[in-house]
C-alpha cells in the first residue's frame, strides 16, 4: 500500500493543531524531525510506509508527561482521528499499538506485549531525536520547563529505576543523561539507527566532559 499524500498531509495538520501550545521539546518540530528520521530509516527496512508514517506523526499527540501520566489518551486520540479518515482498521490497530509500546519507559518491562518491524523503525527515529545536539537541547528545555536544577553533585543518577520511579523522577537534568540518553545507543533496533546514534552519542559524551570541566572551573 502506497502512502497517501492526502492522509499524511491531513495528519500533519491535525498534529500541528493539537500541539500548537506544546512544550518546546515535544512540539510539532519534534514530530517533524521524528517523521524525517522515520522515512530515512525506512528506506533500508522492509516496512509498511503508511504505518510508520502515521505512527511517527501521531506518537506524541498526547504525551503522558503532560497529561498526568495517562498513557491511554494518545492511542485513543490517534485511533479516533484515523477512524474519521476512513483508514483501514488493521492499520489503525498497528499504529495505536506502536504508540502504546514505543516509549523508553516501556523498556523497563521484561516481557514486552508488542513488537513489530514498524515499531522498531519509529522507535529508533524517536530515540535519535533524544540524543545528540538536539537531544541535549530538548533535555535542558524540559528540565527548565519543570524547574529542575541543571546539576547537583550530591544527587547521584539512579541507574536501577523501576518504570514507576522513572515516571515519577524529579532528578536534576544532568542525571537524565545517565538514566536514559546515554543508554539509547545500545537500544537501537536498526542498522541505520545504530549508525546515526553512534555519532550523536559521542557528541553527548564530549558535551558532558566539557560540562564537568566548566563546572569545576577548569576550562
Amino acid at each position: 500500500m502506497e502512502v497517501s499524500d492526502d492522509i499524511i498531509e491531513t495528519t500533519k495538520a491535525f498534529v500541528k493543531s493539537k500541539l500548537k501550545n506544546a512544550e518546546g521539546g515535544h512540539d510539532w518540530f519534534h514530530i517533524e524531525r521524528v517523521h524525517k528520521n522515520t522515512l530515512a530509516i525506512a528506506k533500508h527496512e522492509n516496512v509498511n510506509l503508511v504505518i510508520v508514517s502515521l505512527a511517527a506523526l501521531l506518537h506524541d499527540i498526547a504525551d503522558p508527561k503532560f497529561n498526568n501520566g495517562d498513557e491511554t489518551i494518545a492511542p485513543r486520540l490517534a485511533s479516533e482521528f484515523l477512524l474519521k479518515q476512513n483508514v483501514d482498521s488493521n492499520i489503525i490497530e498497528h499504529v495505536t499499538q506502536i504508540i502504546e509500546n514505543m516509549s523508553f519507559k516501556n523498556s523497563f518491562d521484561l516481557n514486552p506485549s508488542f513488537n513489530s518491524k514498524e515499531m522498531e523503525v519509529v522507535q529508533d527515529a524517536d530515540r535519535l531525536d533524544a540524543i545528540g545536539a538536539i537531544g541535549i537541547a530538548r533535555c535542558f528545555n524540559y528540565g527548565g520547563f519543570k524547574n529542575r536544577p541543571i546539576y547537583n553533585p550530591d544527587i547521584e543518577p539512579n541507574l536501577n529505576m523501576t518504570k514507576a520511579e522513572y515516571k515519577a523522577s524529579n532528578a536534576p537534568t544532568i542525571n537524565h543523561f545517565y538514566e536514559k540518553l546515554l543508554r539509547l545507543k545500545d537500544q537501537m533496533n536498526t542498522k541505520t539507527g545504530k549508525q546515526i546514534a553512534e555519532k550523536r552519542h559521542k557528541y553527548m559524551v564530549g558535551f558532558l566532559d566539557q560540562f564537568y570541566a566548566e563546572w569545576e572551573g577548569k576550562k
